[in-house]
């Protein structure tokens, strides 16, 4: 077995679904630590099993495939760090390390011929457990 099939056969199908689950939904009972450590562990899973990509024959566009999951890995294990990080500097790294992976993951698809995805809303947004408003419930508006 390659090393470049082992995620896959590792994580099962399932595995992108409970990362995404574990990340976006941290156990109320979690410390900050341990929702942390949830979050950084389903974007390694994620990113290993985007990584894990089917050859196409053309270096660059196969390059451009495998280091765009890898730049995405770096911005969430960024986003888990804004979210339950206190150190500012290192907050501050953070914020400036999901700009230039989404600056390098633009260029990369230029460079092949990719569209580029369209915008979100910045990730670096806090969320609402860190807010200092009392009963405000999502970002302000009306449901």
């Amino acid at each position: 077995m390659s090393l470049r099939q082992t995620p896959s056969k590792r994580l099962g199908g399932w595995s992108l679904a409970l990362a995404a689950a574990l990340a976006a939904t941290p156990l109320a009972a979690s410390t900050p630590h341990s929702a942390f450590m949830s979050a950084n562990d389903a974007a390694m899973i994620k990113m290993m099993a985007d990584m894990d990509i089917k050859p196409s024959g053309d270096v660059d566009r196969d390059f451009v495939n495998m280091m765009i999951p890898h730049h995405q890995g770096g911005i969430d294990m960024a986003i888990a760090q804004l979210r339950y990080g206190k150190n500012e500097q290192l907050r501050r790294l953070a914020q400036e390390i999901i700009v230039s992976q989404q600056q390098e993951i633009a260029a990369m698809r230029l460079a092949v011929g990719q569209p580029l995805p369209p915008a979100t809303p910045s990730p670096t947004t806090p969320i609402p457990h860190r807010s200092t408003t009392a009963g405000h419930h999502g970002h302000g508006q009306a449901h």
